[in-house]
């Protein structure tokens, strides 16, 4: 047999956050928890399909009208119309000026990879601003897009576990124009610290004085607070002060949908006729990557966000999941609190949506996962949901133990 073409090839870095999960699996601890993977879980530690959902796909069932045909390579126009007004509301100036378009993407991470692949081709400047730190997707996605660049502006500010803004208004003032800027529209993934309104404002002003294209990550917009107007609060600003931007949103966290890869790139201009331009050369790039987006997750949203019972339904939902998070932060909080941990914990009830950024350093993750059992990112990040009214004892303890006893580099 002949030698193959591909003996060369080396080992992949696994991907860290999916390594977690096999590790965990593979632990035979009957104490073990998982505070890695971002996905809602019921404080009996299990997924848990909305009732909304559940309805929709037994009405689906029973409907032998339904095909499987392809889909327009733009998707169902009904889901990305629906999905657009829930970021932006019915009554934008955007909306009403006709001014917006929504294109199905394969979740938030092709919505991303859709809306950058078109930056990279159509403006002048290929150069892209992530905060510090972000979501790790972010760069590869740029990255395989061909931006030539991803620089970084500061964010998270470790001595006070808050936001860095001044900092970050810094590094965004000094970005060349043209440039893209990432933000996340709400629950900063991975340290849950968001931008007030007015800091907001304050960053859209500097964006539109500077001449950046604003990119909105909008993965958890309802999950956060319960509240679709509070969560895509800054896209419905920047929107309204006639600023263009792209918002990549995910359907997997408010609906439940992981798996069905449900996404939308959120498309807003200041002329309503390159919309059908853009939307031309979307289709170009979509077709030799996926050439069709699925069908069932996008009916289900659809069918709820255009159903009136059914989308309040699903907006008691998003209210009891984001619920469920809140009393998790708050009775981690306490339980450091009544150990005497040393340090402050009001970071925890201070930040927002599914990851808390704990603060922990990597000697003490490690001394968490080795010796009880409880495994969260390198970072320190944690998610809340995998906290239940069953855990949250056990891991405060071991959380408890590990800042007591050991200490970590201040500059880590």
């Amino acid at each position: 047999m002949s030698k193959s073409f591909f003996s060369h090839v080396q080992p992949a870095t696994p991907v860290a956050v999916f390594q977690l999960t096999a590790d965990y699996k593979a632990d035979k601890s009957p104490v073990k928890v998982n505070l890695g993977v971002g996905a809602y879980r019921t404080d009996d530690g299990v997924p848990w399909v909305l009732p909304a959902v559940r309805q929709v796909e037994e009405q689906m069932a029973a409907d032998r009208s339904l095909d499987h045909e392809y889909l327009p390579i733009a998707g169902l126009q009904e889901f990305s119309t629906a999905a657009v007004k829930v970021i932006l509301g019915d009554d934008n100036p955007a909306i009403l000026q006709n001014r917006t378009m929504g294109f199905q993407a394969l979740s938030g991470t092709g919505a991303i990879r859709l809306g950058a692949d078109f930056l990279s081709r159509h403006l002048h400047s290929t150069l892209v601003y992530v905060p510090v730190p972000t979501w790790a997707n972010h760069y590869g996605i740029f990255q395989n897009a061909h931006f030539k660049e991803v620089r970084t502006y500061r964010y998270w500010k470790k001595e006070t576990r808050a936001l860095d803004f001044e900092g970050m208004m810094e590094d965004i003032q000094g970005a060349p124009e043209g440039a893209v800027v990432i933000l996340h529209a709400c629950a900063h993934n991975p340290t849950g610290v968001d931008l007030t309104n007015d800091q907001w404002k304050k960053m859209a002003e500097i964006i539109q004085e500077r001449k950046l294209f604003p990119f909105f990550d909008a993965a958890y917009i309802g999950f956060a607070s319960g509240d679709l107007e509070r969560d895509s609060w800054a896209i419905r600003y920047f929107a309204s002060k006639g600023m263009e931007l792209f918002a990549a949103q995910s359907f997997s966290k408010n609906f439940g949908l992981y798996n069905e890869r449900v996404g939308n790139l959120a498309v807003v201009v200041n002329d309503a006729d390159c919309k059908s331009r853009i939307k031309s050369q979307l289709e170009l790039i979509a077709r030799p990557m996926w050439s069709n987006p699925p069908n069932h997750g996008a009916r289900i949203v659809a069918t709820i966000l255009n159903n009136p019972t059914l989308n309040q339904q699903w907006r008691e939902h998003i209210k009891e999941m984001s619920q469920r998070v809140l009393q998790m932060r708050e009775l981690l909080y306490q339980r450091l609190k009544a150990l005497g941990t040393p340090g402050t914990w009001n970071h925890i009830v201070d930040q927002i949506g599914m990851f808390s950024f704990t603060g922990l350093g990597p000697k003490q993750v490690e001394s968490l996962k080795t010796k009880h059992h409880v495994y969260c990112m390198k970072s320190g990040r944690i998610n809340m949901c995998a906290l239940t009214t069953k855990n949250v004892d056990y891991v405060a303890q071991a959380i408890h133990d590990v800042v007591t006893n050991i200490q970590e580099d201040p500059s880590l």
